[in-house]
């Protein structure tokens, strides 16, 4: 799924993640310095202070809320540091062992050789050997792109055991708590929400499907009626969505990303389904009745448009976004919307949105099959209007969103004033 804002990331939003790192990293440091020690060791306590505490901040950024989300620039770059911090903790973490057997080294190789060999050692160090391989599980599972879905969130969960064991070896060997006392809870906080806010849904707001409508091959559309508190949702955002049971229908029980495509005045959601992986296949079959929880809202996609004239470029179900602004009411500047998709029966909502272009003269709607980057790509952003002068929104898959903002480069738009951002994430 692709959505929402390169705006989003604007003020304090921008420097958030990183704030709360540093000051995690500073915290830990200042408690820890290894002021009268040099060399190896000096550098091993170093490693050892500073992967633990973005090992702490990498959890937090785990954390999925809407709130925090928001606080950090959006869900996706919020998980962009998650995944920083976490691979730079487990290289720091890994470098404490070596450091030490370096430091030993200089008394004999076979002194180094006992400190990286954990049956030596006390059960404390057990624990820290125990908690590298922990976190090696996630991080082989952060970069397995192909992965299946409940495979991955399994190994994600060694990770955060991981992490929590590596905190208790920590104490352990200390006998105090230190910065532990600060460490420890935000690791057991942020570890208990995504396990039962997020991944169980205790967060989660009930909701029921009131209707569900093909719109191209491999593409649904269902209309969610809340049955309580309503949703405050905005065109452009998204929600992570787990579909119940119904008289026909058995859902699969996992809360997945899907972009609202409508937004009813009696606080129904409309959300564009796409048959990408094994969950988004079954939800072709769901039908009107089942429950469904939906957590967020999240993002902010097309919230901070530029008052001038504006080109929207979508691709494929990218186009989902889009749609929930122009059913929320006529448009006021004039926007050109660029469709690609690639063929006839994967253009969803093409009829209707022939015919909001018809009765609004702000909205000029071009439409396109290509299989790929389309080739004529450069050629249809030549013949818009004042192109260099434009706000550009674009959704779609990678390759699209990479050759239409080089495009957009070469033909003059400011890099400011191209918006977009690629989601993939779980």
């Amino acid at each position: 799924m692709s959505a929402a804002p390169a705006a989003l990331r604007r003020g304090g939003s921008l420097v958030a993640a990183p704030a709360v790192l540093l000051a995690l990293l500073a915290a830990c440091l200042g408690w820890a310095w290894p002021a009268e020690l040099g060399g190896w060791r000096a550098l091993s306590i170093v490693c050892a202070w500073a992967g633990t505490a973005l090992l702490a901040g990498s959890l937090l950024l785990m954390v999925r809320a809407a709130r925090l989300a928001a606080l950090f620039g959006g869900l996706d770059a919020q998980y962009r540091w998650h995944h920083r911090s976490g691979t730079v903790a487990y290289v720091l973490l890994l470098a404490h062992p070596l450091t030490l057997a370096a430091d030993a080294w200089a008394e004999s190789p076979v002194r180094a050789w006992q400190v990286l060999a954990p049956w030596a050692q006390h059960w404390t160090v057990w624990l820290g050997w125990l908690a590298l391989l922990l976190l090696m599980a996630g991080l082989a599972a952060t970069f397995s792109l192909h992965l299946p879905y409940r495979r991955w969130r399994a190994l994600h969960y060694l990770a955060g055991a991981g992490v929590v064991t590596g905190l208790i070896h920590v104490w352990a060997l200390l006998g105090e708590a230190g910065p532990l006392w600060l460490l420890l809870p935000l690791a057991a906080l942020a570890l208990g929400w995504r396990l039962l806010g997020s991944d169980l849904g205790l967060a989660a707001r009930p909701y029921r499907v009131r209707s569900v409508v093909p719109h191209a091959a491999g593409l649904i559309e269902a209309v969610l009626e809340p049955c309580g508190p309503r949703m405050a949702v905005t065109p452009g955002q998204f929600v992570f969505a787990a579909f119940g049971d119904g008289a026909h229908f058995h859902g699969c029980g996992e809360f997945h990303p899907f972009t609202v495509s409508g937004i009813g005045a009696d606080g129904a959601l409309a959300v564009g389904i796409k048959a990408l992986g094994p969950c988004s296949r079954h939800v072709q079959a769901l039908e009107p009745g089942v429950t469904v929880r939906l957590e967020g809202p999240f993002g902010g996609f097309l919230a901070e448009r530029a008052a001038g004239p504006q080109l929207w470029l979508a691709g494929g179900v990218g186009i989902t976004p889009f749609m929930a602004a122009l059913r929320a009411g006529p448009l006021t500047q004039p926007t050109t919307l660029l469709y690609f998709h690639r063929s006839a029966q994967d253009a969803a909502y093409l009829d209707e949105l022939r015919q909001l272009a018809a009765a609004d003269p702000l909205l000029t709607l071009v439409s396109e099959a290509a299989d790929g980057p389309p080739p004529m790509l450069a050629a249809r952003l030549a013949e818009v209007p004042g192109l260099a002068g434009r706000s550009a929104q674009l959704c779609g898959p990678a390759p699209l969103i990479q050759a239409a903002r080089d495009a957009l480069l070469r033909h003059g738009m400011p890099a400011a004033a191209i918006h977009f951002e690629l989601f993939d994430f779980r």
